[in-house]
């Protein structure tokens, strides 16, 4: 028997409550500047590591200029649908940019990075069809996974080892293996080079979602895939609100995988597109990815720097070359305390609990920005330094 819609509510504020109890209430920060390196936050000016603009590109004065030039010439709304009259030459001009850059034939811009996600594994999996993920994959895999109608297997993190046992047992159905490049909570890389041989092996499609790796890795921000062929990665998804510092996700490789989810992808086909605006701003991102070397440069030494003094003071980080440095707190309570006396130091890093990251796993997710300096890096050392001091 169904809740009544009183006794549904009830049984909502309960669970509020537990989550309160246990730690796990999420709450919205209210953000009163644009997005930098120092924000005023709740009305309190704070250093802030937590943010994913790896390239410091979301307030960047050029990306802005080509934004509000994309307005006036195409105002601020698609009005429809990609496949209606929303799909501007705008859209197209980035979409071929972005597959040159990247060494594809063809790319798709999708809305969101968990539009692209659920709409690629439901456009290229169907009845009978067998998929394969990492454990630690986002939310918007796993999702697109249980929405999906092939059958779903996880494998231990980065064991391929596992997943070539999995992929051994199975006789029938195309076979789908879908995995992070950069892991968003760990910060850790996929072992692409087990994963392409274990599909080449067995005939599996390879889906990589490189949301936190593009722009950050490889030869001029190409990616967790650099080095890989279109052969190799077939599937290649990413995001561009992260090191582009804009908006949207896409989906990059051959021209019958592009057609396919035009085609097919139900997230993209049915909803309106983003505005041209946006897109004129991603080709001008895409332009600074590509040639602003020394922001890969900086970030790999604020990187160093960060881990060296860390290991100094025996704090307990994650295993990670990447921008996502977590420093394991264990349960909820602590990792709250932590980011409440960072913030008492004037340094914003958010506590990162269940369910975003395993039970007894709770964490400081930080990460670094190529507009930190040594300073910031120092700064952040010095308050965890003393936090440690008084949590022991």
């Amino acid at each position: 028997m169904s809740d009544h819609p009183e006794q549904l509510m009830v049984r909502l504020q309960q669970q509020l409550a537990e989550k309160r109890a246990h730690d796990l209430y999420r709450q919205r920060k209210v953000i009163g500047s644009p997005q930098q390196v120092e924000l005023l936050c709740n009305g309190k000016a704070l250093l802030s590591f937590c943010s994913n603009d790896y390239l410091g590109l979301a307030n960047h004065p050029d990306i802005a200029r080509a934004m509000k030039r994309g307005i006036d010439r195409w105002g601020v709304g698609s009005g429809a649908a990609h496949l209606i009259t929303g799909h501007t030459a705008a859209h197209h001009a980035f979409e071929e940019e972005l597959a040159e850059w990247l060494g594809r034939e063809r790319a798709l811009l999708f809305s969101t990075g968990y539009m692209a996600n659920i709409g690629v594994i439901s456009a290229l999996t169907r009845r009978g069809d067998q998929l394969f993920e990492d454990r630690l994959n986002h939310a918007s895999l796993i999702d697109g996974g249980l929405a999906s109608a092939a059958a779903f297997h996880r494998y231990r993190h980065a064991d391929t080892a596992m997943l070539d046992g999995q992929l051994r047992a199975v006789e029938s159905g195309n076979r789908m293996v879908v995995s992070d490049g950069v892991f968003s909570m760990d910060g850790d890389m996929a072992p692409l080079p087990q994963l392409t041989a274990c599909c080449e092996q067995h005939d599996a499609l390879l889906m990589i979602d490189d949301a936190h790796g593009i722009g950050v890795l490889g030869k001029q921000g190409v990616g967790c895939s650099a080095g890989y062929t279109q052969q190799q990665v077939p599937v290649l998804m990413a995001t561009l609100g992260k090191a582009f510092g804009v908006f949207g996700a896409f989906v990059a490789g051959s021209e019958t995988l592009i057609e396919t989810l035009i085609q097919d992808a139900r997230s993209w086909i049915y909803t309106t597109a983003p505005p041209a605006a946006m897109a004129e701003a991603l080709r001008e991102a895409l332009k600074i990815v590509i040639s602003d070397e020394w922001r890969r440069d900086h970030l790999r030494q604020l990187i160093s720097r960060f881990r060296q003094g860390a290991g100094q003071l025996g704090l307990p980080l994650m295993p990670s070359e990447t921008p996502i440095q977590p420093l394991v707190a264990g349960d909820a309570d602590r990792a709250l305390r932590w980011s409440h006396a960072l913030a008492e130091h004037g340094i914003l890093v958010t506590a990162i609990r269940p369910p975003t990251v395993p039970q007894d796993s709770a964490r400081l997710r930080i990460t670094f920005s190529a507009t930190h300096t040594a300073a910031h890096v120092d700064r952040l050392l010095e308050a965890l330094e003393q936090i440690q001091r008084q949590d022991h």
